[in-house]
């Protein structure tokens, strides 16, 4: 069974920075890894992937701001958010593909910006 492991989360002041990290439990050969986040009463929503060859996307709403990158050889997915806004705020969840096509997705980091 593969876990996959959020950590990096918190409060943060308008402007501030985050990191986040999301890290698999097994050696196994991970092909996409993307970070979502989800606030309340919206849906889950991605905020930016990235495959393994390092080719990344994100939602207009955090280009610029976010910036996502991956270590292949530790299976770990990072994403370092600058100049937060309140509306940034959401439990954010870090999902990683399979080679053979399963997803595992961790049990979410809580992201709060706040004044």
């Amino acid at each position: 069974q593969v876990r996959v492991v959020e950590s990096g989360g918190g409060l943060v002041q308008p402007g501030g920075s985050l990191r986040l990290s999301c890290a698999a439990s097994l050696s196994i050969l991970i092909d996409g890894m993307a970070w979502y986040r989800q606030a309340p009463g919206n849906q889950r929503e991605l905020v930016a992937g990235i495959t393994r060859g390092g080719t990344t996307k994100y939602a207009e709403s955090v280009k610029g701001r976010f910036t996502i990158s991956r270590d292949n050889a530790q299976n770990t997915a990072y994403l370092q958010m600058n100049s937060l806004k309140p509306e940034d705020s959401a439990v954010y969840y870090c999902k990683q593909d399979s080679m053979i096509g399963r997803s595992y997705w961790g049990q979410g980091t809580q992201v709060t910006v706040s004044s």
